[in-house]
């Protein structure tokens, strides 16, 4: 601590320190005072600028790497994959768009450590932070509303999962301000805009200090703090809630505290019409050069084309984000930011959508506007088997497209028709034969675990995937998240067994517990389906092949390491099960 001390002239002075902390302690100058008194000073105002927005992808809890993204929902991945935060980069053009300073952090991408991001907060103090928020990361990533608190910080968490428990997590983390739901550029930058002219309006921000470190440091050691911690000073630093509050009461599509501290949810923005009119991303404020994935190797990123899907899966996430209607960029639009891409040394992307062979004009358009502009990018998309058909895959093969995912599901015609899945086992085989025909290599979700699962469904959907030409396929355990009707159907036959949201992390534990299939039974299946998949010729063959490439070598030697760790865990020690095969 400094102290003032007098200098011969008798003057008091200032010791070096004191202006930097803005705290003032002052000692007794006289023998009659009480020894150590020590009086408090207010802390002088921010003087310095600072950086108005921070759109943030939170650090790791663990340093484990966690695929992300706003419009879709989160886990762990044992495959060393990064996905782009091209929506977050969405968000920052937006806002800058508006005219305000902004910043995009991809601190997954970036490695970036929890002291690493600590120190980015009081060098930059942003006055508004957007966090992307999920289940599994959820507390972690809430603690950058503390630190934030610390620095005067407004926070915004976004995602799927504040969207439809926004009052649970308001509930919950005291120190986030306003939950943005649903789809989130427009009402991000109504939020910023009402609450400055709510501040100078009344004058606000002319009194309030910004900045007290010793906020910080107990969230190092001690569990997430709650709301007392932070009042005991009497008051939050940074803009009063009571500001904030009066501020937000007809803003759209937020929730956030009234006046009274109580939780409000505001009703939902419209959806944006033209989405043309978003600006290009800032694709430039990402770590794009470590983006990767397997068979593409890298750098990648994600291109939008569309949002929304006419799909009635009961399991999809898109009941939470973009629903039913869909709305589409132009091809004019989706490739100018191609070309851009292209002169910042991508190669390879992925077009971004809820489903991108939704409506074929489009593809038709984009496809032959890629050819005849000539432009060399090697990309992939996500599609359905009922959406596509030959002519329109070999179209697609000619204008760069190497690489469809499919969300195939099951091999049983019961569990497809349960789910709503709106396809047939017999039209998976035609459409997957179809692509492999056209040169498009293809990459099989399967879920294992949905309403009406039996083993022997889940066998009939091992037996399938053998069957079909895929070059990799993925076996996920079925997860009911919250806001879509399998969510809804689990809750009311309680099938959900968790603690925390932190269990919902797909890939080391699920959540999901029927009466005649436990958790383990599901995880054990997953494993086994992914066992029975890849350790045949051809897999091998396809894992050689892409290892013989110096581009993916290092990042496939590490997926094949830890697959083969994921897939023998638990074998051994799972109880036989009737029907099993073993």
């Amino acid at each position: 601590m400094s102290e003032e001390t007098k200098s011969q002239s008798g003057e008091k002075r200032m010791a070096p320190g004191d202006k930097a902390t803005g705290i003032k302690l002052v000692a007794p100058a006289r023998a009659n005072e009480r020894s150590g008194e020590i009086r408090f000073v207010e802390m002088a105002r921010e003087r310095n600028p600072r950086l108005d927005v921070l759109v943030l992808n939170p650090p790791s809890p663990d340093g484990d790497l966690f695929l992300r993204d706003i419009a879709r929902v989160g886990r762990r991945t044992r495959d060393g994959i990064i996905w782009p935060q091209t929506a977050l980069a969405q968000i920052g053009a937006v806002v800058q768009e508006a005219g305000y300073s902004v910043d995009v952090i991809d601190a997954i991408g970036l490695g970036m450590t929890w002291e690493d991001f600590e120190r980015y907060m009081w060098k930059h103090k942003p006055r508004y932070m957007i966090i992307h928020a999920t289940a599994p990361t959820l507390t972690n990533d809430m603690r950058t509303t503390f630190v934030g608190k610390a620095v005067g910080t407004i926070s915004m968490a976004i995602g799927t999962h504040v969207t439809p428990m926004t009052r649970e997590t308001l509930e919950t983390y005291p120190t986030l301000d306003v939950v943005v739901r649903g789809e989130p550029e427009m009402t991000i930058v109504d939020v910023i805009r009402t609450i400055d002219r709510q501040v100078a309006t009344e004058h606000a921000d002319e009194t309030v200090p910004v900045g007290n470190a010793d906020l910080t440091a107990p969230w190092r050691k001690l569990p997430f703090p709650d709301a007392s911690y932070l009042t005991t000073r009497g008051r939050f630093l940074g803009v009063y809630p009571q500001v904030i509050a009066r501020a937000l009461r007809e803003t759209l599509g937020i929730g956030f505290r009234d006046e009274h501290g109580e939780i409000k949810i505001n009703p939902d923005r419209p959806f944006i019409e033209n989405l043309d009119s978003l600006p290009l991303p800032l694709h430039h404020k990402l770590p794009w050069q470590k983006y990767k994935v397997p068979i593409v190797g890298g750098p990648y990123t994600f291109v939008l084309t569309s949002r929304g899907c006419p799909a009635g899966c009961r399991y999809c996430i898109k009941h939470v984000t973009y629903q039913s209607s869909v709305r589409h960029r132009s091809p004019e639009h989706v490739l100018q930011e191609m070309v851009m891409l292209k002169e910042m040394g991508m190669h390879h992307i992925h077009f971004e959508a809820d489903l991108f062979t939704v409506k074929k004009e489009f593809v038709y358009d984009l496809c032959n506007t890629i050819i005849k502009e000539g432009l060399q990018l090697r990309w992939s998309c996500n599609s359905r088997v009922d959406f596509v058909d030959e002519e329109q895959l070999k179209l697609m093969h000619r204008a760069g497209c190497f690489l469809i995912a499919w969300g195939l599901e099951s091999g049983s015609e019961a569990v497809l028709k349960r789910a709503r899945k709106g396809t047939t086992v017999k039209r998976i085989q035609e459409s997957i034969a179809a692509s492999h025909r056209a040169g498009i290599k293809n990459w099989g979700y399967f879920i294992v675990g949905l309403p009406g699962e039996t083993v022997e469904t889940i066998q009939q959907t091992i037996t399938l995937s053998k069957l079909l030409p895929l070059d990799i396929a993925l076996f996920h355990i079925a997860t009911p998240y919250p806001g879509t009707p399998f969510y809804y159907e689990a809750v009311e036959n309680g099938w959900i067994d968790m603690n925390r949201w932190e269990d919902y992390d797909m890939y080391s534990h699920t959540v999901l517990n029927y009466p005649h299939l436990s958790s383990q039974d599901l995880e054990y299946w997953a494993k086994r389906a992914a066992r029975e998949w890849s350790l045949r010729p051809e897999p091998i063959k396809t894992f050689l092949k892409g290892a013989a490439n110096p581009d993916t070598l290092g990042q496939l030697w590490t997926i094949g390491i830890n697959h083969l760790k994921w897939m023998s865990g638990g074998l051994g020690n799972s109880r036989r099960l009737s029907g099993s095969g073993d």
